[in-house]
C-alpha cells in the first residue's frame, strides 16, 4: 500500500500540474485549455490499466518475454527512423504516430532492457565476473538499443540506458575495473557526440554560463530558476505561475517541476520529492527481499530506472546538468513515458506480492 498509496499521489499530482502548468498555452494553440489536461487523463486511464494487468501477471512470465519483447523494441526503434512511420518534430525522429496517438519507442526501450538485464543476470549470476560472458553481452545489448535512439538523435535517453545497464551490472558484482574500462571508453565518444552537434554544444556552453546567452542558449535555464526563486517557501498559489504565460518553454513537459516549485513553493516541492524519496525506498525494498534472482534484479532495475529519470529530470531543471529531454516520472505530461512509468509500478507491486516487504 505504501507503494501504491505513493503512485497514485504522485499521479494526482501529475494531472493537477499538467492542467495548471498547460492551460494558458492550449487555449491559444488549440483554443481548448482542458487539450493537455483531457490527454494526460487519457495516458493516466491507460496507465492505470496497465498497472492493474501488470499486477495480476505473475512477473516470472516476463523472464519467458524477454526476446520478443527486446525484438518488438528493436523494430519500432527502426521504423521511428522511417518516415511513412515516424513522426517528426523539430528535427527530430523519435515518435510512431497511430491515429491521434503518439508513442515514444525509447521508453519501452527502457523498460525492455530492465527485463532483459534482469533476466540475463538471474541466468549468469555465477559468470557477472567474467568479461566475455557477464558483461560484454548486456553492454552489446544495451549499446544496440542505445545506437538507435540516438540516431533518432536522442541523447538523453541513450545515456539514460547506458546508466541503467552500468549500475545493474554494479549491483550483480560486475568488476569496477570492467566498468571503468568502458566508462574510458565511452567518454570520448559521448565529447564527439556533443562537438558534432552544435545544438548540443549550445547546451552544454549554457549550461556552464547561461548568462552568456540570456536570451537564446540559456534562455529556458535562466525562466526555470525565475519560477524556481520566486515560488518562495510556500509558492503563488494553484494555477498562480507566471514563468507559465509563454515564459518558460516546455513548461508542461520537461520543466514541469519548475512549475510546481513556483505554485507551491519550496515546503510544497519537497513534499514532493519525498514521495520519490518514499517510491524508491520501496522499489529497493521489494528487490532486496524478492524470493528469486530474476524477481530481484527486476524490481531494483525498474526502481534505478524510476529514480535516475527523476534525479536526471531534477538535475537539469535545477541547472545542475545541461538541458536533457527526459521527463519527469508521474508528473511530466507525455503518454509513453506515463504508461511505461505505470506499467513498471505494477511489476514492482505484483514482485511485492511475493517478497516479505
Amino acid at each position: 500500500m505504501w507503494l501504491l498509496g505513493t503512485a497514485v499521489l504522485l499521479l494526482s499530482v501529475g494531472v493537477v500540474m499538467v492542467y495548471s502548468a498547460s492551460a494558458i498555452m492550449a487555449a491559444d494553440r488549440f483554443r481548448d485549455p482542458y487539450f493537455f489536461l483531457k490527454k494526460q487523463l487519457f495516458w493516466a486511464a491507460l496507465g492505470g490499466a496497465g498497472l492493474w494487468a501488470a499486477l495480476r501477471v505473475d512477473y516470472r512470465r516476463l523472464e519467458r518475454w524477454t526476446w520478443p519483447l527486446l525484438a518488438v523494441t528493436a523494430v519500432l526503434l527502426v521504423l521511428v527512423l522511417i518516415p511513412p512511420f515516424g513522426q517528426s518534430i523539430n528535427g527530430t525522429r523519435r515518435w510512431l504516430r497511430f491515429g491521434p496517438l503518439s508513442v515514444q519507442p525509447a521508453e519501452l526501450a527502457k523498460l525492455a532492457l530492465v527485463v532483459f538485464l534482469a533476466a540475463f543476470l538471474a541466468r549468469r549470476r555465477d559468470e557477472v565476473e567474467d568479461l566475455w560472458r557477464g558483461f560484454v553481452p548486456p553492454l552489446a545489448v544495451a549499446s544496440v538499443l542505445a545506437l538507435l535512439v540516438v540516431v533518432q538523435p536522442d541523447l538523453g535517453n541513450a545515456v539514460a540506458l547506458i546508466t541503467l545497464t552500468f549500475a545493474l551490472l554494479f549491483i550483480a558484482g560486475s568488476r569496477l575495473s570492467h566498468l571503468s574500462l568502458v566508462c574510458a571508453a565511452v567518454a570520448p565518444l559521448m565529447v564527439v557526440a556533443v562537438l558534432i552537434a552544435p545544438y548540443r554544444l549550445r547546451r552544454v556552453l549554457a549550461f556552464l554560463d547561461p548568462w552568456q546567452d540570456p536570451r537564446g542558449s540559456g534562455f529556458q535555464i535562466i525562466q526555470s530558476w525565475l519560477a524556481l526563486g520566486s515560488g518562495g517557501p510556500f509558492g503563488r498559489g494553484i494555477g498562480d505561475s507566471r514563468q507559465k504565460l509563454f515564459y518558460l518553454p516546455e513548461a508542461h513537459t520537461d520543466f514541469i517541476f519548475a512549475i510546481l516549485g513556483e505554485e507551491v513553493g519550496f515546503l510544497g516541492a519537497m513534499l514532493v520529492l519525498s514521495l520519490f524519496v518514499v517510491l524508491v525506498w520501496r522499489g529497493l525494498r521489494i528487490g532486496l527481499r524478492a524470493p528469486d534472482a530474476f524477481g530481484s534484479h527486476l524490481a531494483l532495475g525498474l526502481t534505478v530506472l524510476l529514480a535516475t529519470q527523476t534525479l536526471i529530470n531534477l538535475g537539469v531543471v535545477t541547472g545542475l546538468l545541461p538541458t536533457k529531454g527526459l521527463p519527469l516520472p508521474f508528473i511530466s505530461f507525455g503518454g509513453s513515458s506515463l504508461v511505461v512509468t505505470m506499467l513498471a509500478t505494477g511489476v514492482l507491486l505484483n514482485i511485492s506480492e511475493h517478497a516479505d516487504v
